[in-house]
């Protein structure tokens, strides 16, 4: 019994290790990846949707990034939503705008707009104030790079609703930089299966929305409710009939600030989980499968002892960090080797505690408002 146990638990690893290789292979030659094409002629007036709820602190930051950028600034249009914040959140966006070139304006949110709550309800008002054609929405923890605007915009193309670009988190922390091998490793495996064709998710910090697409929804208001609002529109883009691009590349990657501590971490998951259970059955299960490496370890390290567990998970750090690698590089980043093995545990600390925190945590609790 216990060889039979073996040899299925070794053919798991094998197909999980395989898997993970072909990504790597397809992420390191762009399989699959479309080109961007060229950019509208006249360049067109852009809108950038920021919804904030008590981001005194962060909006600056976020803000001066966006005065930087290499767009015309009397072509951008950038509106933030005030969501009934409780500090100087609309204060200190003005004052970060002052003399700007471009047209800015603070939104103030008092009302629900027909079925939006929360985040949606901020982008179905700023979308609804928006006068251009074109809406790039990022979150006001987010710093975009100068190309932002050019990189995306190049990206759609006719026929195509909705762009994501890449985020990744930056800190000085070790909680920090393994979030940031987390966000990275977690996209290039995105990417590979939207290049494929397979449409996953889109990041509503880092998104680009054609007017005509978001339209075609009917807009957040009709939409029914999501504590995931990004994948939510973008699945309702999809279903309208347009196309969608996943790049991944420095020109579009937008750096977030970190989480600062674990229960804040697990917050931010649990309220992501509630996409992931909105999947297709397919990817669900396929997800279900990547995250049995751990438990097919044990299983090997019980039967055959922990120098074959030892060896499988040797395995697993290189081919896991050749992916690494590749994705750190196209997002213009250096990775940082020996915190690979840490990772490691802090993924599967990770996936214990969002188990744990799937069945007794209750109801999604962000930006202090509980969403059931």
């Amino acid at each position: 019994m216990s060889t039979s146990w073996l040899v299925f638990l070794l053919g798991f690893l094998a197909i999980w290790l395989l898997g993970m290789a072909y990504a790597a292979w397809c992420f390191a030659t762009r399989k699959g990846a479309k080109p961007a094409g060229p950019l509208p002629a006249p360049l067109p007036r852009v809108s950038i949707l920021i919804a904030a709820r008590d981001e005194e602190a962060a909006l600056p930051r976020c803000l001066a990034s966006l005065r930087a950028l290499q767009y015309p600034p009397e072509l951008l249009e950038i509106l933030v939503g005030d969501d009934a914040s409780t500090d100087r959140t609309a204060a200190t966006a003005a004052a970060a705008m002052r003399s700007f070139a471009g047209q800015f304006r603070v939104v103030f949110i008092v009302d629900n707009m027909g079925e939006a709550r929360g985040k949606a309800n901020v982008l179905a008002h700023l979308a609804r104030a928006a006068t251009t054609d074109y809406f790039f929405i990022t979150d006001a923890d987010i710093s975009v790079p100068p190309t932002w605007i050019m990189a995306l915009l190049a990206q759609a193309v006719p026929g195509v609703g909705t762009v994501t670009g890449i985020t990744a988190v930056r800190g000085p922390r070790l909680f920090h930089r393994l979030q940031g091998i987390d966000w990275l490793l977690s996209l290039s495996l995105v990417q590979v299966v939207s290049d494929l064709g397979r449409p996953v998710t889109a990041m509503g910090n880092n998104m680009l929305v054609t007017r005509a697409a978001y339209e075609a929804t009917g807009g957040y208001e009709a939409l029914p409710f999501s504590v995931t609002e990004d994948f939510a529109l973008f699945k309702a883009v999809l279903a309208a009939g347009f196309g969608f691009r996943q790049v991944f590349e420095a020109a579009v990657r937008a750096d977030s600030l970190p989480i600062l501590t674990w229960p804040a971490l697990l917050k931010q998951r649990r309220r992501w989980l509630r996409g992931v259970e909105a999947l297709p059955l397919r990817l669900r299960l396929e997800l279900l499968v990547f995250s049995g490496f751990w438990p097919a370890l044990l299983g090997v390290a019980w039967v055959a002892g922990p120098v074959a567990a030892l060896g499988c998970w040797g395995a697993k750090l290189v081919v896991q960090g050749a992916l690494a690698l590749v994705a750190h590089r196209r997002a213009g980043l250096r990775l940082p080797w020996h915190l690979l093995p840490l990772f490691e545990f802090y993924t599967l600390g990770l996936t214990i505690s969002l188990v744990g925190y799937r069945l007794f945590g209750g109801a999604v609790v962000w930006k202090g408002r509980r969403y059931e």
